[in-house]
């Protein structure tokens, strides 16, 4: 006789997932400042959104950041053997995705008081772009959070609305995809610089 059944549910048992890292420390003090210097030293330019999004999703006026990129170099070759040395031992423990490197340079960002800010947007390019994708993003504070006023990245996952620690030296690692935004600004100016690491589209 065969044993009667019931309707059940069987639990893939899947390894928890991370939605972001960090690394504290990243930069000293003065690392940061350097980095600040080398930055301001380039001529800093209105950061844009690209056209097709900003009709697409209304997201004019979604952006208030004077920006410039910084490349390897002599100069700046430390920030880049830094942040591939974190990146490859948080992705390693928290994300395990297929990387690449960086294609577009490190982005130095400004936000100055009072409009400075970034609303809520996504750094993953659209599904239809050919490989390779933006598919890490990183944020590292060069501020010092004594001396500017509001300015919060806020990344908003699938779990909450996370608040990121202000730390100066601070890096901030989390998947291209994830919402997030830069609060404005209301005392003085944010420094800060932003990457994208690429790889294959994901499967």
């Amino acid at each position: 006789m065969k044993e009667k059944t019931t309707h059940s549910f069987w639990n893939f048992n899947q390894e928890q997932s991370y939605e972001w890292a960090f690394w504290k420390n990243a930069f000293t003090k003065d690392e940061c400042e350097k980095i600040t210097s080398i930055g301001k030293s380039f001529e800093l330019y209105k950061a844009t959104v690209y056209k097709d999004k900003v009709k697409k999703y209304g997201l004019d006026g979604i952006r208030d950041t004077n920006v410039c990129f910084i490349h390897p170099n002599n100069e700046t070759k430390f920030i880049f053997q830094k942040i591939t040395s974190i990146v490859l031992e948080l992705n390693k423990k928290y994300f395990n995705f297929n990387l690449l490197g960086f294609q577009e340079g490190l982005q130095f960002t400004n936000y100055k008081a009072p409009s400075g800010k970034y609303g809520k947007h996504i750094d993953k390019f659209s599904p239809e772009c050919s490989s390779p994708i933006r598919k890490m993003s990183l944020s590292v504070q060069l501020s010092d959070p004594k001396d500017y006023k509001g300015g919060n990245l806020i990344l908003h996952t699938s779990e909450k609305k996370t608040v990121m620690d202000k730390e100066q030296g601070m890096l901030i690692l989390f998947p291209s995809y994830t919402l997030h935004e830069v609060k404005k600004i209301t005392k003085v100016e944010r420094n800060s610089f932003v990457g994208w690491i690429t790889g294959d589209p994901f499967k």
